[in-house]
């Protein structure tokens, strides 16, 4: 497998989009990788540097090994993929499944952080945390508030910056 660099200015655009469609993030610490379905996040130039801003809800693994390894890669299907990695990514825990296994995930050595990158979801991003700030959902405009955190004690999420140190599409 290959690595061809990219463009984040020049691949923003596709970066957004896949966001929209679903993408995945990917932590690891402890000998143990999590690959998680992000919809919430984004691309930008933030303190002078280019970085991957994400949403991670605090029950979930993978914010857990965050904390542990501030890295993370970002990694995004290019055309259509396998909707089975949604099914195992998106809807089940790592705390109990082993989703690389289970997704049948090709892991492949990130280039300039210890997480891996997909060769299923071969646009990747490979980011180190800057910053990191646990949300203030009583902040957020009161309908919003509502509809995606409802209750006395919701499930509010972690914001992470993450400097982006890499980039690039696996090829196969």
């Amino acid at each position: 497998m290959t690595k061809q660099p990219i463009s984040v200015t020049t691949h923003g655009g596709e970066m957004i989009a896949a966001l929209q469609r679903c993408s995945f993030l990917t932590a690891k610490a402890d000998g143990r990788e999590n690959t998680m379905a992000i919809g919430w996040g984004t691309v930008g130039i933030l303190w002078g540097r280019q970085v991957f801003i994400c949403y991670v809800r605090k029950s979930r693994y993978t914010r857990e090994l965050l904390d542990k390894n501030p890295e993370f890669t970002v990694n995004m299907p290019v055309g259509d993929y396998d909707r089975k990695i949604f099914e195992v990514c998106g809807m089940k825990s790592g705390r109990d499944v082993d989703k690389t296994a289970e997704a049948g995930l090709t892991l492949v050595e990130g280039s300039k952080v210890s997480v891996p990158a997909i060769a299923e979801l071969p646009m990747t991003l490979e980011c180190r945390v800057l910053y990191r700030r646990e949300q203030d959902v009583g902040l957020l405009p009161p309908e919003m508030k509502e509809k995606l955190y409802p209750g006395e004690d919701p499930d509010s999420h972690v914001e992470y910056v993450g400097e982006i140190l890499d980039a690039y599409i696996v090829r196969q």
